[in-house]
């Protein structure tokens, strides 16, 4: 073979076989002196993080290559109980439209048709995008204020969202019956780990699987799953941050038990007969508020939001909830938890000083945005939570992944899914909750311990005596199920099953 340089090469000079050696050749060159330049770079923190994303290769390789066993036969029985209540709404739809609307060549997938219905027929003023009328999911929850349209709303949105579930599972899989996901470990700012389809070109996002569709999903035979979830792990990591910053309140209540039942009481210490009893003060804060929301409800879901500086207005809109409960509930709850916005200031000041933060687990992060813009401050304040608890799972399951004890079949952000020898179930689960025990030294002698919800069965989806025996159930030893019989699970697509 004649040795070009790179300046000779002409595209008639080389076969195509040589023509792809160069091309790999300079790109193994050009990947050699980016590393040669990005290595001196390195301090303490980015070098670990660089050695941990290494570490990371070994798990997140063998949970791509193995994928997750899927029961063909309940697959297709939730396609087809998907059409059918999807066929059902969309006969209703058609009877709204056209006995209420006169329109009767409707189709509900189109937006030209749902633009024609809502701002021509209905004559409501037209949600704007771009500069062009849009009928977008936002655009709908809009619509459905107007009592013309909402009926007709309510309809599209479950339909897409059965339309979004049956695409899902319908979802390719591989010739042995699995579903395979590729993991980024560089994927996302924070650290946690990104998925999409495999590289074959199969599969999905796996991280991202609705519960309503997770049962699919099963062990293989002899084996029996289990679902490790850190509980309340981000919000742990928020009270760490605040009793560094020497206020412990916010932590307490994390480890006090329940703790947005806690918060509630907090919150709300007058106009409930709080009793002292966790179970017993759950039910109470579980008991309506306002509208069909109850208190603990506003504390999990507005708190969240309000802990990563969201403002009223805003999960008012995420939360279709109204903007002055929202104002109320937040003067409330920094009045409970102070440290909040200390915390929040201290990232401000470090941004704007620094242009970058280190979180709890050593993991540094440059910040691109204006430091001044509220925008990248909500970026900063959400990074060390999420980030911290990406590394404290991450380094979890790459300990239980070294000691062999079970084979890690997915990452979920705040969980992982693991299968074992079902006979060995007593033996794995404290091994494997022991190998994710990451304790992280804080200040005044303190540790940051998160715990992990235990729960297991033969598939992913939850438990239900009637409707899915084999779903997953809290663990607490000794479980006497009997895994029930599995009908073709390796069956291919029948005639007629696919529409």
């Amino acid at each position: 073979m004649k040795i070009f340089s790179t300046n000779e090469v002409q595209p008639n000079d080389v076969s195509n076989q040589e023509r792809e050696w160069i091309y790999n050749g300079l790109d193994c060159c050009v990947t050699a002196e980016v590393l040669d330049v990005l290595l001196p770079q390195l301090d303490n923190h980015t070098a670990a993080t660089y050695n941990f994303s290494r570490d990371l290769q070994g798990p997140v390789l063998e949970m791509r290559v193995r994928g997750v066993l899927v029961d063909q036969a309940r697959r297709y029985e939730v396609i087809e109980e998907y059409y059918g209540k999807l066929d059902a709404l969309q006969d209703q739809l058609e009877e709204i439209v056209g006995d209420g609307c006169g329109v009767w060549d409707f189709n509900w997938r189109s937006n030209a048709h749902l633009k024609h219905l809502f701002y021509e027929v209905l004559g409501i003023p037209p949600v704007m995008r771009g500069g062009s009328p849009t009928v977008n999911n936002d655009a709908l929850e809009r619509l459905e204020t107007y009592f013309s349209a909402a009926p007709i709303v309510k309809h599209i949105s479950m339909m897409r969202g059965l339309a979004k579930k049956i695409s899902v599972l319908k979802t390719e899989i591989d010739d042995d019956g699995r579903m395979r996901t590729s993991y980024n470990i560089a994927g996302t700012n924070t650290g946690r780990l990104s998925s999409s389809f495999s590289e074959y070109g199969t599969g999905t996002n796996l991280q991202n699987i609705e519960e309503s569709l997770r049962s699919v999903f099963i062990a293989d035979p002899g084996f029996k799953l289990a679902y490790l979830d850190a509980e309340q792990g981000e919000s742990r990591v928020v009270g760490a941050i605040e009793w560094n910053l020497g206020d412990g309140r916010y932590l307490d209540a994390c480890e006090g038990g329940d703790l947005h039942t806690t918060v509630a009481r907090l919150v709300w210490p007058t106009g409930v007969a709080w009793t002292g009893d966790v179970r017993k003060d759950r039910k109470l804060a579980e008991q309506p508020y306002y509208r069909h929301y109850d208190r603990r409800f506003m504390c999990k879901k507005i708190g969240h939001g309000t802990n990563y500086g969201g403002k009223p207005r805003t999960l008012a809109n995420q939360s279709k909830v109204d903007v002055g409960l929202i104002e109320d509930f937040q003067h409330k709850y920094f009045a409970a938890f102070p440290a909040h916005k200390r915390w929040h200031a201290d990232v401000d000041q470090r941004l704007r000083a620094d242009g970058y933060l280190v979180n709890l687990t050593g993991r540094k992060r440059y910040f691109f945005g204006r430091r001044n813009d509220d925008a990248t401050l909500r970026e900063a304040i959400a990074y060390d939570p999420q980030g911290s608890l990406a590394d404290i799972l991450n380094t979890g399951m790459l300990n239980v992944w070294r000691r062999r004890d079970c084979q890690i079949l997915m990452q979920i952000h705040d969980a992982i899914l693991i299968q074992y020898p079902e006979k060995e179930e007593d033996n794995v689960i404290p091994k494997v909750l022991e190998a994710l025990r990451y304790p992280i030294s804080l200040a005044r002698n303190r540790e940051l311990i998160i715990p992990y919800e235990v729960k297991t069965g033969w598939n992913w989806g939850k438990y239900d005596q009637q409707k899915n025996p084999d779903g997953l159930k809290a663990y607490v030893g000794a479980d006497k199920r009997k895994r029930q019989p599995t009908l073709s699970i390796m069956a291919r697509p029948v005639c007629g099953v696919y529409r």
